[in-house]
Parts: C-alpha cells; structure tokens; sequence
C-alpha cells in the first residue's frame, strides 16, 4: 500500500498498518485514562481502592487541586406527588352573542359603555320609531274599521235569522249572511295580527343584551342606519364567569380519564401562563369529545373555571395541567437533582462525611419542583441539585446552600408559609439553646459548628449550621435532652474537624 506523507512515498503493508492504529488507539485510552480518571497516590498502588473510570472512581475528588466542590443540596422526602398531564389549551367563552338590530332602523342612542360588564334585558341601544309608531296607527284603524263591519254583519244574521223563522225570507240570503259574518271575523283577526307585529318592531326599537358578560367594542356610531342584515352588528358580548378551556390528550390517557369520570372522581385542571410561572386558575374537566382525532391521536377536553379575577380571556392560548391521580406517601427528590449518565438516571446523594455517591433511580411522577422516585434513598437524606457537573463518585463536596422547596407538591391543604415559621421558630430555639450549653462565657472556643470566633461571628457561623440542617433534624435535636444535646453538637464538631484535617 502507498502512503504520500509530504511529498514523498513510502510503502507501508496492512499488517504494519493495523499495528500502527492499534498502537494510536492504545496511546489514546491510556492519556484519557490518566486525564478523566487521575492517578492514585503512591503510584500504581492498587490496594488504596482507585480504580480507573472518572464518574465512579472511588478516589475521585471534587474541585480542582483536591478542593471540595462547592454544592447546593436539598433534601429526599416522603410526600404526596400528583400524576399530571401537560398540554396546550385554548380559552373560550361560556357564550358569545353578537349583538343585531332585528329592524331596520335609524342609531339614536347608544346606553353602554364600551367593554362593560352587561346583564341579559339591559337596553343597549335605541332606534329610530317614528316609521313604526305610524305602521302602528294604520294597523290599529285597519282593525277598528274592520271589527265595525264584523258586528254589524253579526246584527244582521241575527235579524235574518229571525225573519227565516217566519218564513219571510229565503234560507240562501241566511246561509250568505253567515258566511260574510265568517269573512269579517278573519279580517278582524289579520288586522289584529298586523297591529301586534307593529308593536312588536316597536319593541324591536330598543334593543337589549341577550346574555350576561362583557361587551366588545362598538360597530357602529349613533346616526347610522342599521340593517338587520348587518353582519357585524352592533357590538359582541362574551360571557367568560365561567369560562371554559379547551385542550388534548393523547389517546393512552383516555381509559384512566373515562374510569374516573364514570366513578364520578373530578379531574383538576390547572391553566398557567406561557411561561409556566403564574397559575391563572383552577377548575374542573366537565366534558369530553366524542371521539379521538385520527390525525393527531388526542382526545379534546373541555374544563369549567369560574375566573372570578378576569385574568382569562376568551381565545387566549394557555398550559393546561390535567390531574389525573395522586402518588401518596412518595419517595420525592427535587426535580433538579435529577441527573442522566451512561448508568441512567440518578442521583448524588450526600453522605455524613460530605462526600457524594451517585445512586441509580427510577422516574415516577413529576410535579413542579419535585420528581418522584424509586431507588435506594432515604427519606431526610441530601442530595446534590446545583454543582454536580464535576461531582464523580466520592468526591469532596461543600454544602453552600440547603434550598428546602416546601413539603409536598400537590396541594393537599398544608400550610406551607406556617411550616416555613415553625422550622424559624425551632432555628431560634436552638440557636438559644446551643448558646447556653455550649459556648463558652468568653465567646473564644467554636459554636455548634465547631469554627472559631467571637461576638457575632459565633452567631452567623450557628445560623449557617443550622440553615443546613433538614426540618426533621431539627425537631430530633429540639426534642433532646440538653445533655444530649451538648454531646451531638460535640460530635458534630469533631466530625467538622476531621473533614478538615482530611
């Protein structure tokens, strides 16, 4: 085989070749084994437990230079997870009408205000009624002439009548006079038809709201001459208290959504902003399509809120959170401690000493902040949620920040901000309490967390001790006697002190 390497020729066979690459290759592993996974100390020395790998390296440090790495942690609980279903819905009124004018007629008042909230029957606008107020006139003289001639032809019958029953008259002139007394009568009738569809365009002259909500902006101006044909019409109102939320599905959710209808379980609906950052309203699934659509593979819902704040709008493009059941008692972590390797999905759990195992999981649930878990952690337990980028296992890790995102995600009636105000209340007691029992008069030897200092150094040093500390921690410490107290923050101290000598 040639080779043309800068102009020149050399002559290389295949087996020299694949000698050549695997030699590359070899070269390769061995720089990035070094790299990734770092050398032990003491040389090669296999009996300290190093092993080659980066992530799962049980010597791996945290930051650079043998440093802990400095990390955000927050704590595994037991708690109540919804099982949701996320989808794009669109808002729509309860009922829109568009308001019209049923005559034609002349604009001579107009009686709202443009985007007002309207009720069904309230006028809105008055038309011009002088052509209908004279059809009325002639109507009502058409029905007065004609019910005249009807009583009169009914005296007339009845005097005919009378000279039949002595044979005075012929029984043909009796039969005609009965029929004319017939022909009257329906005169009569039509008249008083055409005055009570005067009247009624004269109704028609004040037109009135047909629904209750919020009227749109105006059509037309006063002066105009309105047509009932008008397509536009005058203005539009939309009725939005209640309003309804249009969105779907896909189709593996309908049988869990069919039972618990049938079972008469109401499904929860939650509708959020574009962004995901404001719930808008809360409401409930009162109805479903009549079947799947063949294209997309969703079934349509429809869901009720009351929106007693207006802040839904009709046409308005929102994201719907569909309930559709309740993980109770749940193995919960922050959702951003969830992390994706070549194992899968895991997660970094804190030991005692501060350092870090990473410990495989299976995704349940995910709600908000929190995600649902099965794995090998315990309830109480730290994990990693920020920093974890350079975390391999065993690495040195320093807690900054224990974010503590509240007890439970699903809305299970807990008072969040008064949980929030005992655990502060259980922060002060302790701080008081470690404060007696267990710094010295002089204020020169460490707090509870073993650092040294004085005045109010002591008391900012205690306060981040503290702020690391789960709630549950915190109430088993509280509960202790102040002789075990004082040995648990002893031993906490000596702890301290042997990472750091570490």
């Amino acid at each position: 085989m040639k080779i043309h390497v800068l102009g020149k020729t050399y002559f290389v066979t295949p087996r020299r070749l694949i000698i050549a690459i695997a030699l590359l290759c070899l070269f390769i592993g061995i720089a990035g084994w070094v790299f990734f996974g770092g050398l032990p100390e003491g040389g090669n020395d296999t009996s300290s437990g190093w092993s080659p790998g980066g992530l799962w390296s049980s010597k791996a440090t945290g930051g650079g230079f043998g440093r802990p790495q400095p990390v955000s942690a927050g704590v595994a609980r037991q708690m109540d997870v919804r099982v949701t279903v996320n989808a794009l819905g669109t808002m729509s009124a309860l009922n829109t009408a568009t308001v019209r004018a049923k005559v034609d007629a002349e604009l001579k008042a107009l009686h709202f205000k443009e985007g007002a909230l309207v009720k069904a029957g309230q006028v809105l606008v008055d038309l011009d009624t002088q052509n209908i107020e004279i059809q009325i006139t002639q109507a009502q003289g058409q029905l007065e002439r004609d019910t005249a001639q009807y009583k009169n032809a009914i005296v007339d019958l009845q005097r005919y009548k009378d000279l039949l029953s002595k044979d005075a008259i012929a029984a043909q002139q009796v039969d005609t006079q009965e029929a004319l007394v017939r022909q009257l009568k329906g005169t009569v009738l039509i008249d008083q038809g055409q005055l009570d569809s005067a009247r009624l365009q004269l109704s028609y002259a004040h037109v009135v709201a047909p629904i209750s909500g919020r009227i749109g902006i105006k059509q037309v101006e006063i002066g105009s001459l309105l047509r009932s044909s008008d397509a536009s019409g005058i203005a539009t109102i939309t009725q939005f208290q209640p309003i309804a939320a249009v969105f779907a599905v896909s189709q593996k959710y309908v049988p869990l959504i069919q039972k618990k209808l049938h079972e008469g379980t109401s499904l929860q609906v939650e509708v959020w902003d574009s962004e995901l950052t404001h719930q808008l309203g809360k409401g409930k699934v009162s109805l479903t399509d009549n079947a799947i659509d063949t294209g997309t593979g969703t079934l349509k819902l429809k869901a009720l809120l009351d929106n007693k704040d207006e802040s839904l709008f009709p046409n308005q493009f929102v994201n719907i959170k569909l309930q559709l059941d309740v993980l109770k008692n749940t193995l919960s972590v922050p959702s951003s401690a969830v992390q994706r390797g070549a194992l899968g999905t895991f997660v970094y759990v804190i030991n005692p000493d501060n350092t870090v195992i990473p410990t495989v999981i299976k995704l349940l649930a995910s709600d908000g902040d929190w995600q649902a878990i099965e794995g090998d952690v315990k309830p109480g337990a730290l994990v990693v949620i920020d920093g974890a980028d350079r975390l391999r296992a065993q690495s040195k890790v320093e807690i900054t920040k224990t974010i503590d995102t509240g007890m439970q995600a699903a809305d299970t009636g807990a008072n969040i901000s008064n949980k929030s105000a005992e655990i502060q209340d259980t922060k002060k007691e302790l701080r008081r309490l470690s404060t007696n029992e267990t710094t010295p008069p002089n204020n020169a030897s460490g707090g509870v967390d073993g650092s040294v200092g004085n005045g109010l150094g002591e008391d900012t040093k205690r306060q981040k001790f503290l702020d690391r500390l789960p709630p549950e921690v915190l109430e088993k410490i509280k509960a202790m006697s102040p002789e075990e107290r004082k040995a648990y923050f002893q031993k906490m101290r000596e702890r301290r002190q042997q990472s750091s000598n570490e």
